[in-house]
């Protein structure tokens, strides 16, 4: 009956001619859990401030809904307080929109500029990885051919 060759050290032997340096994987993982650390503040920021925009929202809104429920002589006197109620609701609805937007522009600049350090930090380290491998394979080819050099 034939054996099956092991070929673990075979295996083992051709792995380590080919050395993988993975501190550039530990690197670039840093890097995106920093992005994303930092993307998660952005983020929170922006929740925490659109949370503080519609609780101020509806307290403003409460308050001119009871100057709205006021018992009135007149009855032109609820005319009046709808009329002003509406057009203090609009004037809100405006500040309040105006707020928000200034919101989704904060978290747009923010968004742009951590992405573009990104950009920024993954090219130098890319240059670098490149500038690495490099120099590690002439020293391979280096030793290669005086190896092949010296037997000739």
């Amino acid at each position: 009956m034939a054996k099956t060759p092991d070929f673990t050290k075979a295996m083992q032997d051709m792995m380590a001619k080919f050395p993988v340096d993975t501190s550039s994987f530990q690197d670039a993982f840093k890097s995106q859990t920093a992005l994303g650390e930092k993307m998660a503040k952005v983020t929170l920021a922006a929740a925490e401030r659109s949370t503080e925009i519609s609780a101020q929202w509806a307290k403003d809104t409460i308050a001119r809904m009871g100057e709205l429920t006021a018992s009135k002589e007149e009855p032109s006197e609820y005319a009046k307080a709808v009329s002003d109620f509406s057009t203090a609701a609009a004037e809100m609805a405006a500040e309040h929109m105006a707020a928000f937007a200034e919101v989704a522009k904060k978290v747009q600049m923010d968004t742009v500029d951590l992405m573009l350090t990104a950009g920024k930090d993954l090219a130098s380290d890319a240059q670098k990885a490149a500038e690495k491998a490099t120099r590690e394979t002439q020293a391979a080819v280096k030793k290669a051919t005086s190896t092949v050099a010296a037997k000739v």
